[in-house]
């Protein structure tokens, strides 16, 4: 007997995406998306007054209308598997299985339609909706992540320019960072959302002749016809043209958004990584986490690692989008359709997962300030140095000759700490006698909170002006977790 354990499961679905992502993808969502849409082609052919032969009497009847209503989601799958391998062709498959059940109507399904009526239209609509969830969570993690940021806000911290120490900033500040490019991700993702057109009723290959011929030359009510079904499904955009597909672009810029989200992500994973490394700060680890099969000891950084490794799968999708896009013929071919069922879906899934990642650790990060603050002592005498030089250069001092004076010692003092014959705090001690001229012992005095710069207020202006708007946006989903399944 097979079992579902038998044949490939996809990860996305078993480990990482949401239950309502994952069921928004599946069979029964787009098949019953499919049948609403007959559903509203066919009210809207009726209310705009499409005829019979005779030209007066409905073309539709009310009860064809109700028999559709009635089956939308009573959907036999396992009949329209049985009808697309007699016909070789989804939509009609479907048509066929609805027809069936829904008898009275089976002469006005799809009337007038050409499958792309169907296809486009339920992924356009899925599309939007997939956006929806995922403005959603990203909201929630800025959130957290900005209640983050005001809380370290004052908390000093190594910077760092190549990975190499550099001026302090705070644990908050660089958090800020992580917001900024989180900010102008929900911006795109939103404005992708807000400015989907529908695809609407345009016909085979996109002039809508099929509707001309049925509403007998009437150029107003064909028209009519394709805003009116849009309205129905949610959309106030409809696309000017289109051959028998919606142009692939759309899907190109969306794939772009969702890859520009990842780009974020990754980023700020592979710095929580470098940041354990350092132990300065981690992602929630559970009582009965196990880091390591052999290392026992070991506390990985795994949530960072998973977001950047689906991050990195997403950013490979928007090329597939952009070769679809590039290599359509005229009105169309099918070689997009093959593709488009994997990486749409795929996409979103995995954008919901590294947002749920991202949700978590948001709301879990621990920072260890101890570690922070050694670090910091331990390279603060090279942060003053910039402060020493200002005063310097202020005092009458040659800025070229001050900065090569502090280089030459910063460089010896940093070769016997390597060297284990010096330590850091040698520097001052050296450029004490060479710096003249100056409140020295003022200025090394100092605690490191006095060279982080506008740090504190940087952050309360940013969250103040970026953040409590996205706040008020979505304060029905702030507070949001996201456990992970694994």
């Amino acid at each position: 007997m097979t079992t579902p354990h038998d044949v490939y499961d996809n990860p996305l679905i078993g480990r990482y995406a949401s239950r309502a992502m994952s069921e928004r993808w599946g069979p029964l969502r787009k098949f019953r998306t499919w049948r609403q849409l007959w559903l509203w082609l066919a009210e809207a052919e009726a209310e705009i007054g499409m005829t019979g032969d005779d030209g007066v009497t409905p073309r539709i009847r009310p009860e064809q209308i109700a028999e559709i209503g009635a089956h939308l989601d009573d959907i036999d799958l396992a009949r329209a598997a049985v009808w697309e391998k007699k016909k070789r062709h989804d939509v009609m498959a479907h048509v066929e299985t609805l027809a069936e059940v829904a008898p009275k109507a089976r002469d006005i399904i799809h009337l007038g339609a050409t499958s792309c009526y169907v296809t486009d239209n339920a992924d356009l609509i899925l599309m939007r909706e997939g956006l929806t969830q995922l403005c959603e969570t990203l909201a929630a993690t800025i959130d957290a992540l900005g209640r983050f940021a005001e809380t370290w806000k004052d908390e000093p911290t190594l910077g760092f320019t190549h990975f190499q120490p550099a001026q302090l900033t705070t644990v908050g500040k660089r958090a800020t960072l992580w917001l900024f490019d989180l900010v102008l991700d929900l911006q795109e993702l939103e404005r992708r959302r807000d400015e989907l057109p529908f695809r609407g009723a345009k016909g085979t290959t996109g002039t809508q002749a099929s509707f001309l011929a049925l509403f007998r030359g009437d150029h107003e009510k064909v028209k009519q016809l394709d805003r009116l079904v849009a309205k129905k499904a949610g959309f106030t955009r409809v696309v000017p043209v289109c051959g028998q597909t919606y142009t692939r672009k759309l899907d190109s810029q969306i794939l772009d958004a969702l890859g520009g989200l990842a780009q974020t992500l990754h980023k700020w994973g592979s710095d929580l990584r470098l940041l354990a490394h350092r132990q300065e700060i981690d992602e929630p680890f559970e009582a009965d986490q196990v880091g390591s099969s052999a290392m026992a000891y070991k506390r990985n950084p795994m949530r960072a690692e998973r977001m950047c490794s689906l991050s990195r799968y997403i950013m490979g999708l928007p090329a597939m989008a952009a070769d679809t896009t590039a290599t359509q013929w005229f009105e169309r071919t099918l070689d997009d359709s093959a593709c488009r069922r994997l990486y749409i879906p795929q996409a979103f899934l995995a954008a919901d997962a590294i947002l749920r990642i991202s949700l978590n650790l948001a709301n879990g990060l621990v920072v260890n300030r101890e570690v922070i603050a050694k670090n910091v002592r331990e390279y603060l005498p090279y942060m003053i140095t910039e402060n020493l030089m200002m005063a310097a250069v202020q005092a009458g001092g040659d800025r070229q000759e001050v900065h090569e004076v502090v280089r030459l010692e910063s460089h010896a003092v940093t070769a016997r700490v390597k060297a284990g014959t010096g330590t850091t705090s040698e520097l001052l001690d050296r450029l004490k006698s060479k710096l003249t001229g100056i409140d020295f012992t003022a200025i090394t005095s100092q605690g490191a909170k006095e060279f982080v710069g506008r740090s504190p207020e940087q952050v309360t202006e940013f969250l103040a002006e970026h953040v409590a708007g996205v706040r008020k946006r979505y304060a029905s989903v702030l507070g949001m977790k996201a456990e992970l399944h694994v």
